[in-house]
């Protein structure tokens, strides 16, 4: 039988699920793939080693010695720019796909929360949108640190916010890629917000002279000052961006 070549619409949802599944856990064997190779009309095993090929373009695992599949193809590598040069216009592409295929509404093919949405209308359409990319980013953030948190290592997805480094409303671009991301837990990503702890470019946790202020108190101890300087726990693919740390450090971190 000859070989039938992947189509575009295959290989945007295949990169939605590199996207969205721990790094380790791109086998045929993982429900997942078994479903995304049912839903596109693909084996399992092909669309684990089509998860191989875009690891082979991933340039975080190349630091690692990881290399990936090499029998990547040119679409392979211009799905997978593309990904990189507007990755929340690709992230709600793959959204889309993902529920024409499923033959539902994209609503509830991502599983967002509709309650207080208005019935139609373009006002609907845009927090829609909104929702869908954030459940993305949600997805595509926790699952490169394993569901955890990066500072204490709490494991309770419950408990967890993929918080942005760039805030959501100040950088349009950026905030669908997974390297403006942080899987923290609820009260360290407020803190991360609010200024009061930063994470330099060279991944270390800094606390907050304003925190610092209260040090006797044992919460303040136990929450914040035992993590001083100390390293966070790496994500697997999608490092947060330096140049992103670097600028929360300068410009949101209340020093």
């Amino acid at each position: 039988m000859a070989r039938v070549n992947w189509t575009r619409e295959q290989t945007i949802i295949a990169l939605n699920l590199y996207c969205k599944i721990p790094f380790g856990k791109s086998h045929s064997r993982n429900p997942d793939v078994q479903k995304v190779a049912q839903l596109i009309g693909r084996s399992p095993g092909a669309v684990a080693r089509k998860l191989g090929n875009f690891g082979s373009l991933d340039p975080e695992l190349k630091k690692r010695d990881i290399k990936g599949l090499e029998n990547r193809s040119a679409l392979d590598e211009k799905i997978w720019n593309e990904f990189q040069d507007a990755p929340e216009r690709l992230a709600y592409e793959s959204e889309l796909l993902i529920a024409n295929r499923k033959q539902v509404a994209l609503e509830i093919s991502s599983e967002i929360d509709i309650e207080g949405l208005p019935k139609e209308g373009k006002e609907r359409e845009i927090i829609v949108r909104a929702r869908v990319n954030q459940g993305f980013f949600r997805k595509a953030v926790l699952s490169s640190y394993d569901f955890c948190c990066c500072i204490t290592g709490l494991n309770n997805p419950a408990l967890l916010v993929a918080g942005h480094i760039n805030k959501w409303s100040d950088d349009e671009k950026n905030r669908m890629n997974p390297k403006n991301g942080l899987s923290l837990n609820r009260l360290h990503d407020s803190a991360f917000e609010s200024g009061l702890i930063t994470i330099t470019p060279e991944y270390k946790i800094l606390v907050s002279p304003v925190l610092k202020e209260d040090k006797k108190n044992p919460a303040i101890k136990d929450y914040f000052l035992k993590y001083e300087k100390q390293s966070i726990i790496m994500p697997k693919k999608f490092p947060p961006s330096k140049n992103f740390l670097k600028m929360h450090n300068e410009e949101r971190f209340q020093k």
